[in-house]
């Protein structure tokens, strides 16, 4: 049984979000109607181009009675010179309207639509590491693509088209009161009639249009993933497995369709009936005002013209309406991401961190993602150019240690110091630009290897580009390669091997010069071979830098200064490779484990 206010509650709950939702919304409207005021200048000659078209339209409906009355059944000829120069005119400024409108208000529309897909990447692009763990890419990416799109549609086309239609009807309503007051009341009754279902359709149009979009999203992630994972799908045979999952997810965003196609089929046929209607009475007064003598055939025909003239733009408004509905749902869709606060920002005063050889501290730090922490009261110190290496069992919490230096997270409790200075208390951007990282997953771009190596310095002069490349050993198969350095190296690195791309990730590392340097089992995705030649590599790169190193293979860290043993997010063991052999703890354990295995491997 409820409480006895719980409905009362409740009411005043919906009141409040509905209250939030419309102060949203207006947000959203305000930030349009800003970008539409930057480009006022041109939107107003295209307005004006609007009233000459829609002008053009009235004035050509207006002359119907001149041409019937005045030349066909007066035969005035001078009144027949008049009106043919008269249209001449008209069509002339009409097709120059119609050219200049066009343009300027497709120029504004696309500045429009590109500031916002810009301010929309910017904004991703300025979000925390945790936001892109939540979304999938294939989402993101139809937000930016398909979603921006439907805004285009709407801001360029539907809107354009709206005013248009608005100013024809305003001319069009001018000349039928003109012409006969009373038979356009009689005309003009049916117009809220009609528009009441439209705007009920409309509604149901940008609720399909929302899921319609999210089938999208849906099906860009799994094309993503498909795509992406080729190579598994063809070695397991899964091909047809992966044909079933994308016929179904084809199928739900037709089933959405056809709903959205249903909703705005009906707008169509409702205008078309009430401006049957309309006409209809139309035909009936006015017939009888003509056969009673109190109207000319040339009058009647001039005003049945027009309305049958401002029937058609009112049509078109239901069908536009439409696409601004699905426009509107798509804007709520990019305002949604533009709208999501970084987690991880700079504190107010934030001071840039000073160039130094850095000392790194921990100091009590705990970290959690939710309610269990994934490291517990961890206090550690790394010197100017010391290596500590972690290493312990997956899932102890190694990635997330060396993921809290750059605050791609933010410490639950304690804090973590540089120089003795918490690392929230400098920006964001001074922080990282003293820190390289090398990742397991070499991420690379489909761009030349010259701009690889130089990603992360991009004033670098070509002789240090050079010599990045020859400290990481990669100058050899660089220089092998069709067109060296300014070879395309294809979609994350895919036309080069493990080791390749892991040696262009490394010089990368060393022309950036960064003082710390923190490496997340680099070398754990190759061959023996090839983890020789980047181990080499990587000693270049730790020379004189403050290193934190995550490490699979015990054998690649054995001369580091200090070696972490990290268990369940704690430090449970701490000193060098011989030292915490000969303590038989919980890095002999893995380090027996390990080379046991090895050797098992060899006998093979």
């Amino acid at each position: 049984m409820q409480p006895a206010d719980a409905s009362g509650q409740k009411v005043k709950y919906n009141t409040t979000m509905k209250f939030f939702q419309e102060m949203t919304a207006r947000e959203r409207h305000r930030k349009i109607l800003g970008l539409i005021r930057n480009h006022w200048g041109k939107l107003a000659v295209a307005m004006v181009c609007m009233a000459l078209i829609s002008g053009s339209t009235a004035t050509l409906a207006f002359l119907i009675k001149n041409i019937l009355d005045d030349i066909f059944i007066a035969q005035n000829g001078m009144m027949l010179k008049f009106v043919t120069i008269v249209v001449l005119g008209v069509s002339l400024v009409r097709g120059v309207a119609i050219l200049a409108k066009e343009y300027f208000m497709n120029y504004v529309g696309q500045s429009i639509i590109t500031s916002l897909r810009n301010e929309l990447y910017g904004s991703i692009q300025d979000l925390s590491l945790s936001f892109f763990q939540k979304e999938r890419t294939g989402v993101l990416m139809s937000r930016i693509t398909n979603d921006v799109t439907l805004i285009q549609s709407m801001v360029s086309t539907s809107v354009t088209a709206a005013i248009e239609h608005v100013f024809t009807i305003a001319g069009l309503t001018g000349v039928i009161l003109y012409r006969d007051w009373k038979l356009a009341v009689v005309a003009l009754v049916v117009v809220p009639v009609a528009f009441y279902p439209i705007v009920k359709l409309g509604r149901r149009v940008r609720k399909v249009s929302t899921g319609t979009q999210e089938s999208v999203g849906e099906l860009n992630t799994f094309l993503h993933e498909t795509f992406a994972g080729a190579k598994i799908i063809k070695a397991f045979g899964r091909e047809e497995y992966e044909k079933q999952r994308f016929f179904k997810k084809s199928w739900d965003l037709f089933r959405f369709e056809m709903k959205k196609v249903k909703a705005k089929a009906l707008s169509s046929p409702v205008t078309d009936i009430c401006g049957g209607f309309g006409i209809a009475a139309v035909v009936w007064y006015g017939g009888h005002s003509v056969i009673q003598g109190n109207s000319t055939t040339g009058n009647f025909i001039s005003f049945l013209t027009a309305v049958m003239l401002l029937y058609e733009p009112l049509k078109k408004l239901s069908k536009l309406n439409n696409t601004v509905q699905e426009g509107m749902a798509a804007l709520d869709r990019v305002f949604e991401i533009i709208e999501v606060e970084p987690e991880i920002k700079d504190r107010e005063g934030a001071v840039e961190l000073a160039c130094s050889a850095h000392r790194v501290s921990f100091e009590n730090m705990t970290f959690s993602y939710g309610e269990d922490p994934v490291l517990k009261d961890i206090c550690l110190t790394a010197e100017p150019g010391e290596v500590i290496a972690l290493v312990g069992m997956s899932g102890g919490g190694k990635s997330t240690f060396i993921n809290l230096i750059p605050r791609f997270y933010d410490v639950t409790e304690g804090r973590i110091a540089i120089d003795g200075t918490d690392i929230r208390d400098v920006t964001i951007a001074s922080l990282r630009s003293h820190i390289a990282m090398v990742t397991q997953d070499a991420i690379l771009f489909n761009e030349s290897i010259r701009d690889n190596i130089a990603y992360g310095n991009s004033d670098a002069s070509w002789e240090d580009i050079v010599a990045a490349s020859k400290a990481a050993y990669a100058y050899k198969f660089i220089m092998g390669l069709p067109e060296g350095f300014d070879t395309r190296i294809g979609e994350l690195g895919s036309r080069l091997s493990g080791g390749e791309k892991q040696r262009l990730c490394i010089a990368r590392a060393l022309l950036k010069d960064a003082p710390i340097l923190l490496l997340d089992e680099a070398t754990s995705a190759l061959d023996t071979e090839a983890e020789k030649v980047v181990q080499d590599a990587l000693e270049n790169l730790m020379k004189g830098r403050t290193t934190f190193v995550i490490a699979h293979r015990l054998s690649t860290i054995q001369h580091a200064d200090r070696i972490l043993v990290v268990s369940k997010g704690e430090i449970v063991e701490e000193g060098r490779h011989d030292v915490l052999l000969a303590k038989g703890g919980e890095y002999a354990r893995l380090h027996a484990m390990q080379f046991a295995g090895r050797r098992v491997e060899d006998k093979k």
